[in-house]
């Protein structure tokens, strides 16, 4: 079968096309030919090795040489033991450990896979799983937002941004997100009520306070967010430095002490239940997964380029068509 691979940290220029064994699953796993797999911030981190937790599976070089968690395809075959899942079934979630989705087929237990609604494509479903299972625990599940309440999302315009977003303003929350120029407009368009540019302003030193912020890309110190946030309010860290990272485990508890303020890194499990509880949302229009452009397989190292250099506004999706078919 036809995969990316790369085998050292750096750039999207080494990703390349290669010919690769078709795997075969075991009796407890599903075999899936992959229609649709969408770029994430952890394909982003698999490639480049940074920050540093990136390389908490390999040090020095990847564990795994094929990146890729968010896909959307039908189950080729079926383990003896797996009864969940039959041949012929349209499934959509992400492969445990975020690796082997940048090809043609893959294999998994099904465990974080759910079926395809008829009413979304492959495209679409695979836009979902991360980036939306990550707005939904930000934003309802840990970040409980209510009405009235004031949000920020910083990365609003990237690939979780946009979900968030729309998920805030559907529990009725105020909300401003944070990106550069060249999204604003973008993120209006979502139905944010303030937009910042970050190139331009930075929202913890101009004097508003929050009740929540999702940060998606997080780069400033922690005594900085405590500033921005409101008297019992909640930051929550999903990607970003690492050195913010270590400084919220180590200075956050002390915070929320001092300040009663919570400061945290946002943990998000892969999990069937969150996936199909956003992707309800999206089947009853409530919740759109935007996708900015889509790439062919072989056009990988631009996709991740274009997401890299700050580009993509909401989901870029590479569809998969083996043997040339759709």
């Amino acid at each position: 079968m036809k995969a990316v691979v790369y085998e050292k940290y750096g750039s999207p220029d080494l990703l390349h096309l290669a010919e690769v064994e078709k795997p075969t699953p075991n009796d407890d796993e599903i075999l899936i030919k992959v229609r649709a797999v969408s770029v994430n911030g952890s394909d982003r981190e698999g490639l480049t090795g940074k920050p540093l937790y990136a390389r908490m599976g390999g040090l020095l070089k990847p564990s795994h040489n094929i990146l890729g968690a968010d896909i959307a395809g039908r189950v080729e075959s079926v383990g003896k033991n797996n009864t969940e899942f039959k041949p012929g079934d349209e499934v959509f979630g992400e492969i445990p450990g975020y690796h082997g989705g940048f090809a043609e087929y893959v294999r998994t237990h099904g465990k974080t896979m759910a079926l395809k609604p008829a009413g979304l494509t492959f495209e679409e479903a695979a836009a979902i799983p991360q980036a939306g299972v990550i707005a939904l625990q930000g934003i309802c599940e840990k970040g409980k937002v209510e009405a009235g309440q004031k949000v920020l999302i910083n990365g609003a315009g990237g690939s979780a941004g946009p979900f968030a977003v729309q998920l805030a303003k559907l529990y009725g929350a105020e909300v401003t997100g944070v990106d550069n120029t060249n999204k604003l407009d973008f993120i209006h368009s979502l139905g944010a009520d303030h937009v910042i540019d970050y190139t331009k302003e930075n929202f913890t030193t101009n004097g508003r306070q929050y009740d929540l912020i999702l940060d998606l890309i997080a780069h400033r110190s922690v005594f900085s967010y405590q500033r921005a946030l409101r008297p019992a309010g909640s930051y929550f860290f999903v990607g970003g430095s690492a050195i913010v990272m270590f400084q919220i485990l180590l200075i956050g508890p002390l915070i929320k002490r001092a300040a009663k303020k919570n400061i945290r890194i946002l943990v998000v499990p892969q999990n069937r239940k969150d996936l199909i509880s956003i992707t309800q949302l999206c089947e009853a229009g409530k919740v759109k997964p935007v996708i900015d452009k889509r790439f062919s397989l072989n056009e990988t190292p631009e996709a991740l380029r274009y997401v890299i250099d700050g580009h993509a506004k909401g989901k870029v999706v590479i569809a998969v068509q083996p043997n040339g078919k759709t």
